[in-house]
């Protein structure tokens, strides 16, 4: 839950130069598209399980009016794994619920053996972590 409208989460969380603002995951923002529509893509770098790398995610879907935002990540070295994310944000009385769901694909042997348990256990606590970073956040300033 964030304390703001949908379409101020919404804003923020589709921001990708502010990524690293709200998720410690994310080092730094590499490539930025000009503009956020189905097809356009972005890369980060990341900073997880003891390890850096470039991720390029691919947007899905982006409906600022539904407040939903997916897209396909992967790492960008070639590996054929992925992951799909989905944000849902929804009017509440208090401001906005904020949904996101992800779904991994290893598609390589390690992956598949090892890492998908790992990076899984890791997301269960990052993404609530990157949900309250985005409340702070979005968090009407005290006059």
């Amino acid at each position: 839950m964030v304390s703001t409208t949908p379409s101020a989460a919404f804003a923020l969380l589709t921001d990708i130069d502010r990524l690293p603002e709200w998720n410690k995951v994310i080092v730094k923002v590499v490539e930025v598209p000009e503009e956020l529509r189905p097809g356009a893509e972005w890369v980060v770098r990341l900073r997880a399980i003891g390890n850096s790398w470039a991720s390029r995610s691919t947007v899905q879907e982006y409906d600022p009016h539904r407040g939903v935002f997916s897209y396909r990540s992967c790492t960008d070295d070639g590996n054929p794994s992925y992951a799909l994310w989905r944000w849902a944000l929804e009017p509440a009385e208090d401001g906005t619920r904020v949904t996101v769901g992800w779904d991994l694909h290893p598609e390589t042997f390690w992956r598949r053996a090892l890492l998908v348990r790992i990076r899984s256990r890791q997301l269960r606590r990052e993404v609530p972590a990157s949900i309250d970073s985005l409340a702070r956040l979005l968090r009407p300033a005290a006059v």
